[in-house]
């Protein structure tokens, strides 16, 4: 408590010389350490967002379906009947590589309460996960911690894990990522807010004690990596899932009253972002007695309780008087309860332990006067034009390495250790476009997706913010959803380079672009920087990597479409327009080991079109089954569809290009749809009126998929194709397989 404050003090907690000076300009004299500490994580790049805020107010942000944008725990979107889904999507990048089973678990802990944390009852998760190598000697081992701690954390509080995206390069060796997602439901008229008020009015600490797990987790997410992962293991929270089902339970029982002030979960920065931003909200002050604290460790110090991530924890404002009320369902929920502090009218957070003031801070330097920096940034140089294309030889062959490849093969190793379907309300499971989860009690459904091309980013970021977009806005429409909002979690490398800075803003203009054409607004998300590793044997920068999150609404969930052939001899239909463009496609990348040229382009116009028409026909009756086209093409896409289903296909028809552009280009805005013979002369009329290009490419039949080319047919068999797709994960997991 009365250590001296060196420049190695300052330093070791993540300031700028800079920033220490604006320090003590704000208290006008220096800091002790535990104020120290406040500024240090308050002022982090993972809670102040000081490289990326001038940024991300160029977002879309607004719209009539959108109650509350960003700037509370969540998003908020109406979804009709006095209802509302409450989403959020967030990272926990760096402790999922320290320690990748509490790192995962926690970043779902952590999620969750940021979704009930506004009164919603939690319906579904989602996630997105990049690995390195998967020959690397450390990615079983990560893969294995991360899938294992979403399966544990998730499966025990409840709350069915729906789906996600696992993706795999090179870049990401030395720092994987790990974004987890969560969607609510709560009623419009008990929509609960951070800000508190009520000069006077308690402060109450609720869920588990505090210990001394996670202190400056926020500064160390704030951090490239060196060698000293394992020095920093006491970073990493420790979750309890049956603890945070309980208080689930909890709040939510007391959000039935009218007891709540304000509400704010403790997550990163633990009890002093959340203390300090319900205060900064509510333009009042904050005194807290930190003797009250709950502590499960001995002589904890207010720099300890302050700093720490300990998990499943709660700040409340309550209305006066209520404080016995409040603390009878807590109790009876086994969980701690205490009056910690009270509101104030001074602009400050004043912090008393054994009888003194061992902090006395103003809040606007914390809050909304944190530093603001518009860093320098180098666009990314366009991409060469793709040369020397190879010839596709053999397109059975072909086929089979892309669908046994690490971007393309199933999943089912994954999600089979999530529970995906308790509470039963699971409509689509994954593997599809999008999960569908009914509206418990309702006709309704929500369809729920996560998605981003990084390699697409990495080549031109502005046309890699637009089609992250754009592919969730076409997973949703896939499946007949209507597209309302998107959260998103910006993975970057560190902001101070300014190529690493072109990429962010490139990325964040391709997404506002595609937002405003698509009426898709931002509602809610999270930027993670520094991401990048100087780990032996680790990479250095990861890929650009803006991951979305996307949340459409079905009335009627008997009505959602799946990507599964329904029947032999269903007409299957290429709809949306053919470019044939191959740069940055897996095909090349698998094949032949290149990632060359540009990524496919994206327009938004066009894209509106097809997917406006694919909801009108797929509402009609007319779609039997629908599919994206994204990686791996055309080909792979009908693939995924005949795997779905067990039946093959005979594609037929001349193609618009050469062989491999035709197959396996991942065009952009084009999808495969199946319909009956008696519907496909109202189909084509629809799509021509639309303005829409169609063009019929095969039928659906037997157990093979057949591809007539001038030259040959060429063949494969489904069972063939489920092997390679199948085969992935167990081959990759081995031994650990069995355990996870």
């Amino acid at each position: 408590m009365t250590s001296p404050i060196t420049p190695q003090v300052v330093a070791d907690h993540g300031l700028s010389p800079d920033e220490y000076d604006r320090v003590l300009r704000a208290l006008g004299r220096e800091p002790n350490l535990v104020e120290l500490g406040i500024f240090s994580v308050m002022w982090s790049e993972h809670c102040s967002y000081k490289s990326s805020r001038i940024h991300l107010k160029t977002l879309p942000t607004t719209g009539p379906q959108v109650i509350c944008g960003p700037g509370e725990n969540a998003g908020v979107v109406d979804i009709g009947d006095g209802q509302a889904a409450i989403f959020k999507m967030e990272s926990h990048n760096h402790p999922s590589y320290i320690e990748p089973y509490q790192g995962a678990a926690t970043g779902v802990g952590g999620i969750l309460r940021d979704v009930f944390t506004m009164g919603a009852r939690p319906v579904a998760n989602m996630n997105a996960l990049r690995f390195g190598r998967p020959e690397h000697p450390k990615m079983r081992h990560l893969i294995s911690g991360v899938v294992r701690g979403i399966g544990g954390y998730g499966n025990c509080v409840g709350v069915p894990t729906v789906g996600g995206e696992v993706n795999f390069h090179p870049a990401y060796d030395g720092n994987i990522l790990v974004n987890a997602m969560t969607v609510g439901i709560a009623d419009t008229d008990k929509i609960f807010y951070s800000a508190a008020s009520g000069v006077g009015n308690p402060i109450v600490y609720v869920g588990s004690k505090t210990g001394r797990d996670g202190i400056h987790g926020a500064t160390m997410a704030s951090a490239d990596f060196s060698d000293d992962t394992e020095e920093k293991r006491p970073t990493v929270q420790v979750g309890d899932p049956f603890t945070e089902k309980l208080l689930i339970e909890a709040c939510l029982e007391l959000m039935a009253t009218d007891a709540i002030v304000a509400i704010q979960d403790m997550g990163a920065a633990g009890l002093t972002s959340s203390s300090v931003e319900m205060a900064s909200k509510g333009g009042v002050g904050i005194e807290l007695m930190m003797d009250d604290v709950p502590q499960r460790e001995q002589g904890m110090t207010p720099y300890e309780m302050m700093l720490s991530e300990s998990q499943e924890r709660m700040l409340m404002v309550l209305k006066p008087g209520r404080e016995a009320e409040a603390e009878a369902i807590f109790l009876k929920w086994q969980l701690d309860f205490a009056v910690i502090g009270h509101v104030t009218d001074t602009g400050r957070m004043v912090l008393k332990w054994k009888g003194d003031v061992v902090c006395d801070i103003p809040l606007a330097p914390l809050a909304d006067e944190a530093p603001l920096y518009d860093r320098p940034s180098t666009p990314t140089p366009p991409a060469r034009a793709l040369v020397d294309v190879p010839e596709c030889t053999d397109v059975a062959a072909d086929l089979v390495t892309l669908t046994g490849s690490p971007d393309i093969a199933s999943r089912r190793w994954i999600w089979e250790q999530y529970d995906h379907m308790v509470g039963a309300d699971t409509v689509q499971r994954p593997g599809g476009d999008a999960a569908v989860v009914r509206v418990h009690g309702t006709s309704k459904a929500l369809a729920i997706t996560t998605d981003c091309t990084p390699r697409y980013c990495f080549a031109d970021p502005v046309e890699g913010g637009k089609q992250a977009v754009a592919e969730a806005w076409r997973n949703l429409t896939a499946v007949g959803a209507t597209p309302l909002a998107i959260t998103n979690c910006l993975n970057f490398a560190n902001p101070q380079r300014p190529e690493i800075m072109g990429q962010l803003t490139g990325c964040i203009d391709g997404m506002g672009q595609a937002c405003r054409a698509l009426d898709f607004p931002v509602v809610s998300g999270n930027v993670s920087l520094y991401n990048e590793s100087k780990a032996t044997g680790g990479g250095s920068a990861i890929l650009p990597t803006p991951a979305i999150g996307g949340l459409g609404l079905l009335a009627d969930w008997q009505k959602s479409i799946t990507i599964d052939f329904k029947q032999v001899g269903d007409i299957i239909l290429a709809l949306g327009t053919r470019r044939g463009d191959l740069g940055q496609s897996l095909w090349l990348r698998e094949c032949f080991g290149r990632e060359d040229g540009p990524p496919p382009r994206v327009d938004l116009a066009d894209e509106r079109r097809t997917g406006d028409y694919l909801r009108a026909a797929s509402a009609a009756g007319q779609v039997t089954a629908a599919h994206d086209v994204a990686d791996g093409g055309l080909l792979v896409a009908v693939a995924e569809m005949a795997l779905a289903s067990g039946i093959g296909a005979i594609l037929d028809k001349p193609m618009p290009f050469d062989t491999a552009a035709s197959l396996f280009a991942e065009d952009q805005g084009v999808y495969i749809v199946t319909v009956h013979d008696h519907a496909l002369a109202a189909f084509l009329h629809g799509a021509k009126a639309a303005g829409v290009d169609v063009d019929p490419i095969g039928r659906t039949a037997g157990k093979r998929i057949i591809v007539e080319t001038r030259d040959k047919d060429h063949v494969v068999t489904l069972d063939q194709l489920r092997e390679a797709h199948e085969g992935f994960f167990p081959r990759l997991m081995g031994r650990e397989s069995a355990l996870a």
